[in-house]
């Protein structure tokens, strides 16, 4: 039984709102206050910077990923068990109990669950992400189909049905927090990186 606290890990770890404390720690204000609201990395990018921005996207990705490896270091085999604590990292960091269950969009915590669970199927959607964003310049659409990839490269390569299950899962999270943005990509009014100031005073995004 003891098994099954391992998720419940996942979900403290994952729920730890590292966009919200940088913001406040940083500047005094509550990130949920200004941009699309959202406490992940790109809404943190919009208010402190690029640098802040990398430091929590990594951040977002170690605090789910951890605890997936950690379960594996002290010797956790069931899938069921491994996939289930990845599941509760992303659902921790996009309902954070701590914040009213108002977080975040959760891919950065994808792929670093993910990462731990099968490494070369989760690099292969990093890449595809990379690959997709310098072509798109576009956040949301990036994440959302560089996490299909990733969820078919698991297939593809013969991750464990679990595994498979749990991408599949957060695929379609992924793709339910990002509904806004899918109405504004359908419009033609999604947000790209790097457009000039004047530009970025559209609805809220990404």
């Amino acid at each position: 039984m003891m098994l099954w606290l391992w998720p419940v890990a996942g979900y403290i770890a994952g729920s730890i709102p590292t966009g919200y404390l940088a913001v406040r720690l940083l500047k005094g204000i509550d990130i949920r206050t200004v941009g699309s609201g959202n406490t992940g990395a790109t809404n943190v990018g919009r208010v402190l910077g690029r640098f802040w921005a990398v430091f929590v996207a990594v951040f977002d990705m170690a605090k789910g990923g951890l605890v997936v490896a950690a379960a594996f270091a002290v010797g956790v085999s069931s899938p069921w068990v491994l996939a289930l604590t990845a599941v509760a990292g992303v659902v921790g960091h996009n309902y954070p109990v701590w914040l009213r269950f108002a977080g975040g969009k959760g891919v950065a915590t994808t792929y670093g669950v993910l990462f731990f669970l099968d490494p070369l199927a989760t690099l292969i959607g990093g890449a595809a992400w990379f690959l997709l964003l310098k072509g798109t310049r576009t956040v949301s659409l990036s994440s959302m189909v560089s996490l299909f990839i990733t969820l078919l490269a698991l297939w593809i390569l013969g991750a464990p049905p679990p595994y498979v299950g749990a991408a599949f899962f957060l695929v379609l999270l992924s793709i339910w927090r990002h509904r806004e943005n899918i109405r504004r990509l359908l419009a033609g009014s999604e947000r790209k990186i790097a457009e000039p100031e004047e530009n970025r005073r559209g609805p809220k995004d990404n």
